[in-house]
């Protein structure tokens, strides 16, 4: 079925057979996102299953660097507003270049020279990290991206040497971000998933198996490098068709372990549930492998502890949290009807921060339109876990918030 083209922000964001599966609701498997089963029982429930056995003591036995979360600067977050950032559903590039320019010497109370020079060596491979769900309505701007690439370029990053990134490769292009639209800018998605196999319309699995019988997207990922958690995956095909794995084992991408030095992860302003979908699910949910198994028994935990690994700790040096436009309900699959313009880039080294405050903007703005709110401390408290690890800052009283 052919993908209608986003209206109207007032209009039932369609999404097709084919987008539903690769958002994660097809055939019971439930995994991009969740399953949105899963996430509706979340928002009724009043307490988090039972605690899961993970690696999370091998994580936090890693020396951390200066660089290492919550970064730079811990507690701070930045939130820069302009009007006209987006118009007529349109983005303006050169006013959110402007809100860029702002955040970043907010944030670092330097220029974007200088700013540059406190993140980044010449020799650093830079990822970018976007959230491509939702392509043409709640998915990252290129507008944004745009305007940090032009920052790295500016400073001498070559092209080569900065790498747009997400778990799945065709979401990546459906969003935009492709070869054409970044030339010299490396495009990778961690693995591939055969669509035709996962909607039933083919018996033939070579698609996503390899002669061995293992999913060709397997080398991908680092089987030294993992998050370790004692539950399994489910053994059906439509599930290690979109997640390669499904043992006990979450294996982060090569990209991530080999050849990124530093990070900047760019996600967008959504709900999921209760909770948010922003900066810490971005990478929680999106540097590893195997992840439907957790969203049921880890809950949140898996934002934080996916992100204290050294791999995603020590590289990931900033944090934009794209709200130019804003989606409070129906999350984390998009839909319309739910989104408003918002016009506003938050700036932070600290995600755990940036999570804090942007959750408790969407409950608000919630509350604001009438829609059912459950406020248990469950949906923040793997925030507050962070702070414990000393990852982040989560206490609201400790924050220092800056609008722009």
């Amino acid at each position: 079925m052919k993908k209608k083209a986003y209206q109207s922000m007032d209009a039932k964001y369609d999404i097709s057979r084919r987008d539903f599966i690769k958002i994660g609701g097809a055939l019971g498997t439930g995994i991009i996102l969740g399953t949105p089963a899963i996430w509706a029982q979340e928002q009724t429930k009043e307490e988090k299953p039972p605690r899961i056995k993970t690696n999370i003591d091998d994580a936090m036995k890693a020396k951390k660097t200066k660089y290492s979360l919550p970064g730079l600067y811990p507690g701070k977050v930045v939130e820069v507003h302009h009007k006209d950032a987006m118009k007529d559903n349109k983005p303006n590039a050169k006013i959110i270049n402007k809100i860029f320019a702002k955040g970043i010497e907010q944030l670092t109370g330097k220029n974007l020279k200088d700013s540059y020079e406190l993140f980044f060596t010449k020799d650093d491979i830079i990822g970018i990290k976007v959230n491509p769900v939702g392509a043409g309505l709640i998915s990252t701007r290129l507008e944004v991206v745009d305007a940090v690439i032009n920052w790295l370029k500016e400073n001498g990053v070559k092209p080569e040497n900065i790498i747009i990134w997400d778990r799945f490769d065709y979401m990546l292009k459906d969003a935009g971000f492709t070869a054409e639209r970044y030339p010299g800018i490396g495009i990778e998605g961690l693995q591939t998933m055969d669509e035709a196999a996962a909607e039933g319309k083919k018996d033939d699995d070579s698609g996503w198996l390899d002669a061995e019988g293992k999913h060709v997207s397997l080398g991908n990922f680092d089987k030294d490098v993992y998050y370790w958690a004692d539950v399994d995956g489910p053994k059906d095909k439509p599930y290690l068709n979109q997640h390669v794995v499904n043992n006990k084992y979450s294996y982060f991408g090569k990209l991530l372990t080999k050849k990124l030095t530093k990070m900047i992860n760019i996600p967008v302003f959504k709900n999921t549930g209760n909770g948010v979908s922003m900066a810490t699910k971005n990478l929680g949910y999106g540097a590893v492998c195997n992840t439907g198994r957790l969203h049921k028994t880890l809950f949140f935990d898996v934002c934080t502890e996916v992100m204290a690994f050294p791999v995603i700790r020590d590289a990931l040096v900033l944090n934009i949290t794209d709200g130019l436009r804003a989606q409070y309900d129906g999350g984390p699959m998009p839909d319309a009807k739910y989104t408003y313009l918002y016009n506003r880039l938050f700036f932070a080294t600290d995600p755990f921060a940036l999570d804090m405050i942007c959750h408790n903007i969407i409950v608000e703005k919630r509350k604001s339109m009438k829609v059912k709110v459950n406020e248990n401390p469950m949906y923040t408290e793997y925030l507050r876990y962070a702070e414990r690890l000393e990852l982040g800052i989560a206490n609201p009283e400790k924050i220092k918030h800056i609008k722009v």
